[in-house]
C-alpha cells in the first residue's frame, strides 16, 4: 500500500529520501540554500545510529565522502554553486578511482560567490566538470519536491550500478519549496556485488587500492577507454526526458528543473491562443537525451532554450540537433526566475517569425 503524501520542504524531501535510500554517512559543510539537508542529517542519522560529520570545508567533506565509499558504504554531500566549484578537483579523483559519490547541489546565483537566490548557472559545472581529464559525471534534475525524492533514491542507484559520482542538481526554490510527497521507493533496485571495495582482505582475497595514478601511458590509455564504453552503456541505458505537446508542436521549448514547469504553463497558454508549442524536459543533464532532440528537430521549425542563467543548455541543444533548425534563448538571471507571460511573449515573437 501507497504511504499517504506528506507536506515537505524540498530540502528536507531530498535528506529523507537519501536516509530511505540507505545513506550511511553524511560529510557536509553548510551554506544556503542547501543548508537544511545537513541540518535535518544531523539529528535524523544520529538517531539511526549512521555517521554525520559537518565537516571544517567542503573540501574536507568531499575527501570525506570519498573515504567512506571506498569502504561499500553509500555517502553523501550536499552544497551549492561557489562551494561545488571548490569540489571539482575531488571530483575529477572519484571518477577516476571510480567511487560511487553522491553530491546534491542546489543551486543558487553567482558568478562568484553571487547570493542565495535560486538558479541555474551551474549546468556547465556540473554537465562538463571544473576537474581535471577526461571524466563523465552522471546529472539528474528535477523539477518537482516529489522528484527531488524519486531522483534522490536513483542518484545512489546509478552511483552504485556504474561506481560513478552522481550530481542531483536542484535549485534553491525547489529546495525552499514545500510540495505534497510520497517517500515510497516505487522500484527494487539490484546493485552489483561489491568486490572493489576497501574491506580488509582477511586474508581472504588480493588487496583492493583506490588509486587514479597509473603511470604506463598504454595502461592508462586502456583504463580509460574501458571507462568509455561504461558511459556509453550510461548513455545508451540510463537517459530521461519529459515531453509535454510535441507532437504537432513547431516552436519547441527546451527547459529543465524548475524553469520547465514555468515553461508548461507558457506553452499551454501558447495553445490557447493557437500557437503549436511544445515542451521537452531534460531529466539527466548528462547523459543527454540528444537521440530524442534530433528525432524532434525532424518535426519541429525551431527550439526555445529557457533557463535560469545565459543559456549553458543552449549549445547542447544546438549539437543534439545538429544546428538543423533555429535554436532561440530566453533567460532571467541574478536570481530573478521567469514568468509563464515572459516565455509566452517569446512564444508570440517567434510564431511570428514562421520558418525561416
Amino acid at each position: 500500500m501507497n504511504e499517504e503524501k506528506v507536506l515537505v520542504k524540498g530540502n528536507y524531501a531530498i535528506a529523507q529520501a537519501a536516509i530511505n535510500a540507505g545513506c550511511q554517512c553524511y560529510f557536509g559543510y553548510p551554506i544556503t540554500p542547501q543548508t537544511e539537508i545537513g541540518e535535518y542529517l544531523s539529528g535524523k542519522m544520529q538517531e539511526l545510529g549512521r555517521a554525520y560529520v559537518c565537516a571544517e570545508s567542503e573540501l574536507g567533506a568531499i575527501n570525506m565522502v570519498m573515504g567512506a565509499v571506498s569502504t561499500g558504504v553509500k555517502a553523501m554531500t550536499s552544497s551549492s554553486s561557489c562551494a561545488v566549484a571548490l569540489m571539482q578537483e575531488a571530483l575529477s579523483y572519484a571518477a577516476s578511482d571510480e567511487l560511487p559519490v553522491v553530491l546534491v547541489n542546489v543551486m543558487r546565483t553567482g558568478p562568484g560567490l553571487g547570493y542565495i537566490y535560486p538558479a541555474q548557472g551551474d549546468y556547465n559545472q556540473a554537465v562538463y566538470g571544473g576537474g581535471n581529464g577526461d571524466y563523465k559525471i552522471i546529472v539528474l534534475a528535477p523539477s518537482t519536491v516529489q522528484e527531488c525524492v524519486d531522483l534522490t533514491y536513483r542518484a545512489f542507484y546509478l552511483a552504485q550500478k556504474y561506481r560513478n559520482p552522481v550530481i542531483l542538481l536542484a535549485d534553491g526554490l525547489l529546495g525552499q519549496m514545500m510540495e505534497p510527497v510520497d517517500f515510497e521507493e516505487k522500484k527494487h533496485r539490484e546493485i552489483p556485488e561489491k568486490t572493489w571495495a576497501c574491506t580488509g582482505t582477511k586474508g581472504g582475497r588480493p588487496h583492493n587500492i583506490v588509486n587514479s595514478l597509473i603511470i604506463e601511458p598504454n595502461e592508462l590509455e586502456s583504463v580509460l577507454e574501458e571507462r568509455y564504453k561504461r558511459y556509453a552503456e550510461i548513455e545508451e541505458k540510463e537517459v530521461m526526458y519529459e515531453e509535454f505537446m510535441t507532437d504537432d508542436a513547431e516552436i519547441i521549448v527546451t527547459a529543465f528543473g524548475i524553469t520547465a514547469r514555468i515553461a508548461r504553463t507558457a506553452v499551454t497558454a501558447a495553445r490557447e491562443k493557437g500557437i503549436k508549442a511544445g515542451l521537452f524536459r531534460p531529466i539527466t543533464l548528462w547523459p543527454f537525451p540528444s537521440k530524442r532532440l534530433r528525432e524532434l528537430a525532424d518535426k519541429a521549425d525551431r527550439f526555445l532554450c529557457v533557463e535560469m542563467n545565459k543559456g549553458q543548455m543552449v549549445y547542447d541543444i544546438k549539437l543534439a540537433t545538429e544546428c538543423r533548425k533555429p535554436v532561440d534563448f530566453y533567460g532571467r538571471t541574478g536570481g530573478i526566475v521567469p514568468e509563464p507571460a515572459e516565455i509566452l511573449g517569446e512564444l508570440e515573437k517567434l510564431a511570428g517569425k514562421g520558418k525561416e
